[in-house]
This record gives structure tokens, sequence and C-alpha cells, in this order.
């Protein structure tokens, strides 16, 4: 079964045409990177995966189930991550906000909640910083906090939107180092203009812009598509074709 079905999805705002004829299908364990041009739709089909946004029914499958009933499955991590560091919360409390749909008002969280945070940051490698104001971190550092709060729920697929924008060289490299790890046990799917994704650590590559193209990186086939079609993907295969 795959982690994601998306069959003939368009999606439109109004009248504006956002997505169109978007099919897609991730088998478990994939790493897919999602790029295409700002405004293409990429973050849009992230939002109708989670069911944020609200798709025509059967369009997308999580493990065969609509998104709304399978969405414990789904650990997410949005652009926008960034905290106010002046506000006086520590690491550790951070990571628990994974459990928010779980925690009981007026007595807090259960010690197998506290320990499952410990063991996100431990998957991080940033246990040491559970103490620590997340004001504290560096960016890269908060981003890997974030990604420990998605992992708290458990998730066979973790979804991230843009996770290295706005971090240093160095922090990228430990964001992606650490996703290319947790892609051993889980689906990972990222929107990035990255393209060391691409180079690095994608076994797939969707390019979005209103329509998609599919490129199945790991089988080392030319990624040429049909329709006239050409992207970065075809770009770096051009290249390396040169080198070789």
């Amino acid at each position: 079964m795959n982690a994601i079905d998306v069959n003939n999805l368009t999606f439109s705002y109004d009248k504006d045409t956002i997505l169109e004829n978007i099919s897609l299908h991730v088998e478990p364990k994939e790493f897919l990177a999602i790029i295409g041009p700002n405004g293409g739709g990429k973050s849009t089909l992230l939002k109708l995966i989670l069911g944020i946004e609200k798709s025509k029914p059967d369009k997308i499958k999580i493990f065969g189930k609509k998104p709304s009933k399978n969405l414990t499955c789904i650990g997410y991590v949005p652009q926008n991550t960034n905290v106010n560091t002046d506000f006086p919360i520590k690491v550790i409390e951070v990571v628990m906000m994974g459990h928010v749909g779980h925690k009981r008002p007026l007595i807090g969280y259960k010690k197998e909640e506290i320990e499952c945070a410990k063991h996100s940051l431990k998957q991080v490698n940033m246990e040491k910083y559970a103490n620590y104001k997340i004001g504290s971190l560096s960016g890269g550092q908060r981003q890997r906090v974030m990604i420990a709060r998605a992992l708290c729920s458990h998730p066979k697929i973790l979804l991230l939107d843009e996770p290295t924008s706005n971090i240093d060289t160095v922090g990228q490299r430990e964001v992606y180092k650490l996703l290319k790890d947790l892609n051993k046990s889980i689906t990972i799917v990222v929107v990035s203009h990255d393209l060391s994704v691409i180079l690095n650590y994608a076994t797939t590559v969707l390019h979005v812009n209103k329509q998609a193209a599919f490129h199945n990186i790991k089988q080392k086939k030319k990624f040429f598509t049909k329709d006239e079609h050409f992207c970065e993907v075809e770009l770096l295969q051009m290249i390396g074709d040169k080198d070789d």
C-alpha cells in the first residue's frame, strides 16, 4: 500500500485554478522533494494532503484512507517555525506541544508523553538542549526541535515545507542529514528550492507548476519527460551526462 496517493487532483481558489490534474504515488520510505516556482502550488498540495484544504472525495489517500481519517500518520513541520525568541520557553516544552491534542486541561502531560518528547529530541541529536531556552538556539537547532515536535506523534510520514529557509549552510546540511537518517524508517516529503535535496537526498522529485511532472531519481534513468517539460531535474541530468 502506498503512503500517499493523489489521483487526477484539480484544485481552485474561487475561479483561479491552482493545481490541475495532479497524480502522485509515494511508496513507504520514499524521500520525495517537491520543487517548482513560487505560486506554482507546492504548499497548496501539502495542505491538501494534510486535509487543511479540502479536495474532492477519493482524490487523496493516506495509506488507503482519506486524509481526515489518517492524520495521526502524518507529522508536519510548517514553513514558518520561528518562535518569539524572547519568550521564556524551554526546548522540551516546545517538543511536548506535539502532544497538544492529547493534553488534559489542568493536569499537564503524562509521564510517557514527557519520555516521548525526550526520545524525539534524541532522534534529532538535541537531547542535551532539552532545558535550554528555545531562543538561545541557532536557526538550524530550532528547526531540529520543530522536527522533534512533529515526531512526537510517531508519524509514518513527515511533511516539511521549506525546512531550511533562513538557515545557514551548515544548518541546512545538518537538517538534511537528519532527514536522510529518519528516512530509514519513515516517508519524507519536503517542499524545497534547494537543489542539493535532489542531488544528495531525494529518491523522487515532483516538479509542480499548476501541473506536475514526476521524476524517479533512484532509477537513474533519463529524466526528460513528454509534453516539452523541462525543469531543474533535467538540467542536473544534462550536467551529469556532460561530466561523465
